[in-house]
C-alpha cells in the first residue's frame, strides 16, 4: 500500500518554492533536516500526525499552526527532478494511515 511502511504516505505533484499548508489545526512537532531532507511534522486532534517533505519549514518546534496555514515551501529531492510533496499520516507509533483519507473538500494543502 502506498500509506504503508517504506513509503508511508502520497506523492503530491508541485513546482519548488511552491507554499505548503497545514491541513489541520495542531502543534509542530518537528521542523528541519531529517534523513537529510527537510521536514515538517504536525500533531493533529485525536493523534494523528502528518508529514510534509521535503519542505523548508517557515515553522518551528512547538509552534501552533491553523488549517491552511503556510509550513513552509518545498524543495526538490523527492520525485527525482520533479518536484512533489510527499505528505504522510500516522496515528500512533505505526499506525500508517492513508493521508488522503483525511482530506476533506475544503483543505487546501496548495496554493
Amino acid at each position: 500500500m502506498k500509506w504503508g511502511r517504506g513509503h508511508r504516505g502520497v506523492d503530491l505533484a508541485m513546482q519548488e518554492g511552491q507554499p505548503v499548508m497545514a491541513a489541520g489545526d495542531g502543534v509542530v512537532l518537528y521542523a528541519g533536516r531529517l534523513a537529510d531532507r527537510p521536514t515538517v511534522s504536525i500533531e493533529h486532534a485525536g493523534g494523528i500526525r502528518t508529514t510534509y517533505e521535503p519542505v523548508e519549514p517557515a515553522v518551528a518546534a512547538g509552534q501552533s499552526v491553523a488549517r491552511g496555514q503556510m509550513i513552509g515551501t518545498l524543495e526538490t529531492g523527492h520525485c527525482g527532478a520533479n518536484a512533489c510533496l510527499h505528505w504522510g499520516a500516522k496515528k500512533g507509533p505505526d499506525d500508517y494511515l492513508n493521508p488522503l483519507r483525511l482530506v476533506r473538500p475544503l483543505i487546501r494543502l496548495l496554493e
